[in-house]
């Protein structure tokens, strides 16, 4: 499956790293999770997976499953009567949410089934800059989620950001991309958009470029709405790297 990534710089040094909303990739996660405990026994029973893969394979199911379920009653919760002891609850969680950092939203984000990525960004940036800084991105990520990951099995939830680091540094790293260590961006650009068989394309917007300029002269967020209509991003998430430090 192939994934859109939109680059930017959104406030002085904070980059924004989001993925474009895909609701035909969405409901064709769901229709392969398993969603009772019978389900989930026979996809583990039937996994075709070596040994060595078992224990990996098993657990990104099993997190599959647990996600599913929490995203069924968090539905339950946000439906809840004003007042209730559950909207209360939806209250609480919204309050924990707003604490995750936009970068763990992203890389949860990269799913295993992603098979190639298109970079989206501003055509005034280099692009070997913002493969960098995805490379950077997920490299913490992965350092941080398989410390945590193996220190505790409480923590198996963080197993599906720990695959999107994974994932995403597989996919940045793709050996058919071209490296030019030539200064002419332009020649580069054109390679990287021409180049067949790899698994990742650079695409610069001059879109997002007046976005930006429009973001920088009035300072309000009316050019983030008009990004996150473009190009299908959650505006919620991507105004979180707003204020992260």
């Amino acid at each position: 499956m192939r994934a859109r990534l939109v680059v930017f710089p959104i406030r002085g040094r904070n980059w924004c790293f989001s993925r474009s909303i895909d609701p035909a990739a969405s409901d064709s996660a769901s229709a392969q999770t398993p969603s009772t405990f019978k389900d989930l026994w026979t996809k583990i029973s039937s996994s075709s997976s070596s040994k060595s893969d078992a224990v990996s394979s098993n657990a990104e199911i099993v997190t599959d499953f647990i996600s599913f379920k929490m995203n069924k009653a968090w539905t339950a919760l946000e439906k809840a009567p004003h007042g209730s002891f559950k909207n209360k609850l939806h209250g609480i969680g919204l309050k924990l949410l707003s604490r995750v950092k936009p970068s763990e939203i992203f890389l949860k984000s990269i799913t295993k089934d992603v098979t190639s990525v298109e970079i989206t960004y501003p055509s005034s940036l280099n692009p070997r800059l913002v493969r960098r800084r995805l490379r950077h991105i997920a490299l913490r990520g992965a350092a941080i989620h398989r410390k945590y990951f193996y220190g505790s099995v409480s923590m198996l939830p963080l197993t599906s950001a720990f695959t999107g680091s994974e994932k995403l540094l597989q996919l940045v790293s793709d050996r058919s991309y071209p490296c030019d260590s030539s200064s002419d961006d332009k020649k580069t650009e054109h390679k990287v958009q021409q180049y067949p068989g790899s698994a990742l394309d650079m695409e610069p917007s001059k879109e997002l470029d007046k976005f930006l300029s429009q973001m920088e002269a009035s300072g309000d967020i009316t050019a983030i709405k008009d990004i996150c209509k473009m190009f299908d991003l959650n505006m919620t998430n991507v105004l979180k790297y707003k204020d992260t430090l």
